[in-house]
């Protein structure tokens, strides 16, 4: 991969629903180059694959919060088994380090993530836990 395709994985990444006009202008090439650039990202599987974000799949829960789990045992999967379940989390991390999972949580108001950690906490296998309350998110600016 050169550095032309790097500058084309970034624009797609910022707007994936760029034209190939715009990608051109954009890459200071032509349209043809692009396409074939893309056709070979894709086929080379640097490029996996498209997807469409609806308006709920980015709304945010006015609360959240990421919380970091101790395992003890051998019950890591049961346990990302039971979190997955949970509507209030939207991911579960496996990681390295002092904490074997990081859990992203979402809710409505803080009584109902305290409840959501609290069933967390609860769960048999867990050990400790820390959580953080996420303030602000900031992406990566467009270019």
């Amino acid at each position: 991969m050169d550095d032309l395709d790097q500058k084309l994985l970034a624009a797609l990444k910022r707007d994936g629903r760029a034209s190939l006009s715009e990608l051109a202008a954009d890459l200071k090439v032509t349209r043809t180059t692009v396409r074939s650039r893309m056709a070979k990202l894709a086929q080379t599987g640097d490029i996996a694959g498209y997807t469409v974000l609806t308006r709920s799949d980015i709304a945010a829960s006015p609360v959240r919060g990421l919380m970091m789990l101790g395992i003890e045992g051998r019950g890591t999967e049961k346990i990302i088994q039971r979190l997955v379940g949970m509507a209030q989390v939207s991911a579960v991390h496996t990681t390295n380090g002092t904490w074997d999972l990081i859990v992203e949580i979402g809710t409505q108001t803080l009584e109902d993530l305290d409840e959501v950690l609290f069933a967390i906490r609860r769960l048999e296998g867990v050990t400790r836990s820390e959580t953080n309350l996420l303030l602000s998110t900031r992406r990566a600016a467009r270019r």
